[in-house]
């Protein structure tokens, strides 16, 4: 884990050394008890696990003695990407989330396809909608600059994430760090790990359960949509034909719907055609998006079907009532999403390059 994690290691040491000379002195006394043998195994297993746990653990301030200025220079790049494209903190903090629900944190997002192999990136789910890598890539640039070979790009996504929810108005959080980077980057499993626009309520739930995310952490971190915005492909079918009937979704907003198909006329090819996902404050993280959903202004199925179940409706309602209750509940359940899946120790590799693996 790091310098960050000898403390730990010295404890551990101590308190397991302790335990193993009274179980030795247990022994001498009474050799022929498979008891104390037990015993004695049973607290080695023990203390050894519990050494892996915590070496296991992302930690605050990980790289405080390491590279002290890591989280400062990706909070600058992060600062003048804002600067020159406000569309680069939603890219971000979705990125964070597409990166984690595949392989886990580890920065396999950001991988560059071959002529082999076609990156996570690449995806339907992912191109041509996410945004930020060059955010990535210059914080990486200046890190390798100043601590090279240290800061991972895995632990780089999560820091621009955070500082972009914070950038537009959210709740600054800390970032537990020490993740490694992965080695691998399929589109089609980006395909199959992260939820689409059209999932129901259920399936929502169920998909983040998989994560080991609970329905209260789903609903919370739907409340991301509060700023950004959307390709017109993703929400067409809910502006025309919709299951087959060549009218609207029926949950939409005339009001809305109107405004929608202004944008988004029926049969455009036009590929970049994009709306705000929240109308009511696109460019502010605030409560803004459960505000819109309860009066239908959901943009997608997913977020419009929150409303379908007593429970998530609920969470709704109190979402859009206590906006200082979501902001602490967002800023938690980030960094609980933010420890999927990561690959720390010895796994993986520290990328030189954010793009490729390291030769």
């Amino acid at each position: 884990m790091g310098n960050q994690s000898y403390p730990f290691k010295m404890v551990l040491t101590s308190t397991i050394n302790t335990y193993n000379n009274v179980i030795a002195y247990k022994q001498k006394e009474v050799m022929s008890s498979k008891r104390v043998t037990w015993l004695s195994l049973t607290w080695v297993l023990v203390f050894s696990c519990l050494s892996v746990e915590l070496e296991a653990q992302l930690q605050v301030g990980f790289y405080r003695t390491s590279c002290g200025l890591a989280e400062f220079i990706v909070k600058d790049e992060v600062r003048k990407g804002f600067i020159r494209d406000r569309g680069v903190a939603p890219g971000l903090v979705r990125m964070h989330f597409h990166d984690c629900f595949v392989r886990g944190c580890d920065g396999s997002v950001l991988f560059d396809s071959t002529p082999s192999n076609t990156a996570e990136k690449d995806s339907p789910a992912n191109n041509p909608s996410l945004r930020g890598f060059e955010v990535i890539d210059s914080a990486k640039a200046r890190l390798e600059a100043v601590c090279k070979g240290v800061v991972s790009c895995a632990d780089i996504v999560a820091f621009a994430a955070r500082d972009s929810v914070e950038i537009t108005g959210g709740l600054g959080y800390d970032v537990p760090a020490g993740r490694r980077d992965g080695r691998i980057s399929l589109a089609s499993e980006a395909s199959t790990n992260l939820p689409p626009p059209t999932f129901t309520v259920n399936q929502l739930t169920q998909f983040f359960s998989n994560k080991g995310l609970t329905q209260d952490e789903m609903v919370t971190l739907s409340g991301a949509h509060t700023i950004g915005r959307s390709h017109c492909s993703s929400f067409s079918n809910r502006l025309y034909n919709f299951n087959g009937t060549s009218g609207q979704d029926p949950t939409l907003d005339p009001q809305y719907a109107a405004s929608l198909k202004t944008q988004c006329p029926q049969g455009s090819t036009n590929p970049n055609l994009v709306v705000p996902m929240n109308p009511s404050s696109p460019s502010i993280t605030d409560e803004g998006y459960y505000v819109d959903v309860l009066r239908n202004r959901g943009l997608f199925t997913s977020d419009q079907t929150l409303l379908t179940d007593t429970t998530t409706a609920t969470q709704v309602r109190q979402n859009a009532g206590n906006p200082f209750l979501w902001k602490n509940k967002f800023a938690s359940a980030m960094v609980k999403m933010g420890q999927l899946g990561v690959l720390i120790g010895e796994a993986g590799e520290i990328r030189a390059n954010c793009r490729v693996i390291n030769s």
